[in-house]
């Protein structure tokens, strides 16, 4: 896979935040640098390296700039990760067989309630 710009796009940690942004819908450039925390142009330099990799779309509405995650290369991605996510899938299914296989059994019955040991009694007075 030859998509060095889409996983240097993807290695900064707030281009990524932008991508879980336009995940839940497409935003303006405002809303962008609002949610994030980041000035305008820090904003606008993450947005470029994510429409040269492919990631968003970017569509004039009126005087705003609206970004959109494009679907296209996170279906690449996610069809290169699925080998992984089956060997994955297959070890935590060998350890939780494990897990289960070694772990203590426990009784769903309430324990026997156990009568208190008598309490010695003091003698009775002489008279």
């Amino acid at each position: 896979m030859s998509d060095a710009p889409l996983w240097t796009a993807l290695a900064d940690p707030h281009r990524r935040a932008i991508v879980a942004l336009l995940l839940e819908r497409p935003r303006p450039v405002g809303e962008i640098v609002e949610a994030c925390g980041l000035s305008q142009p820090s904003t606008s330099k993450h947005l470029k390296v994510l429409r040269e990799a492919g990631l968003v779309r970017v569509r004039q509405d009126a005087q705003r700039r609206v970004y959109a995650l494009d679907p296209a290369p996170i279906a690449e991605l996610d069809a290169w990760l699925a080998p992984y996510r089956k060997l994955w899938n297959a070890s935590l299914d060998a350890l939780g067989a494990r897990l289960d296989a070694t772990a203590p059994t426990t009784s769903e019955e309430e324990p026997e309630e156990r009568e208190a040991p008598e309490e010695p009694q003091e003698p009775a007075p002489k008279d």
